[in-house]
């Protein structure tokens, strides 16, 4: 039997309220799934995510279980990967995919917009050297293709390298056949989605709150 997670005390939860933008309420729920989660235990772990149905046929599974064990998507300026996360960690991580509010200003809105794709663009820069390289794109295109089993690993390949060279000639223009195209930095990735709305699209079903509470 592991050692039981303690309740945050009020203090703590209006600590982070104010650093994740959740309600108390939202807070509660969230503590609770996560003690489902990490089955009584203070910490999760890698295989606790994985586990979960909903997410075992996911075919970019493994990018968004590394997403909460990142220390960039804690908002501490922090680099490389732990083994383990507590609540605190567990909650900033979900806070990325928390809509925005209805009384944001521009300012406001472009910086969460801003924040969300940071988070995006994480997620795929699994070497976390600042590019997402080719490589790195053609897994993700490989996967989401190949394994809805309507194309095999070569078509998806091919697929992927001819968008990634299509992501070239957006992010830096023009490219002669000889020049090598070292991958999208943060700054292409912005551009590339400009005019994509994603506030309100980046949610994570498998967690299911059973609460509206988390879309207000």
């Amino acid at each position: 039997m592991g050692a039981l997670v303690s309740m945050p005390g009020d203090e703590q939860f209006q600590d982070l309220a104010e650093k994740t933008g959740f309600s108390l309420e939202q807070i509660g729920i969230l503590h609770k799934r996560f003690q489902q989660l990490s089955h009584g235990e203070p910490t999760l772990r890698r295989e606790n995510l994985s586990s979960i149905p909903d997410l075992s046929c996911n075919p970019i599974r493994s990018q968004i279980v590394q997403a909460f064990f990142d220390r960039r998507n804690f908002r501490q300026n922090g680099e490389g990967c732990v083994q383990e996360i507590g609540f605190e960690e567990f909650l900033t991580v979900m806070s990325h995919f928390r809509p925005p509010g209805l009384h944001l200003t521009q300012e406001e809105r472009a910086a969460l917009r801003r924040e969300k794709l940071r988070f995006l663009f994480n997620m795929h820069d699994t070497d976390n050297d600042g590019t997402i390289t080719l490589d790195e794109y053609r897994h993700v295109v490989e996967e989401l293709l190949s394994r809805s089993g309507a194309l095999g690993k070569e078509t998806a390949k091919g697929i992927a390298d001819a968008a990634m060279l299509e992501v070239a000639s957006m992010s830096v223009g023009h490219m002669e056949p000889d020049e090598f195209y070292e991958g999208i930095t943060f700054e292409h990735f912005l551009k590339i989605l400009n005019n994509v709305e994603i506030e309100t699209k980046m949610h994570i079903r498998f967690l299911n709150m059973d609460t509206p509470t988390l879309c207000k």
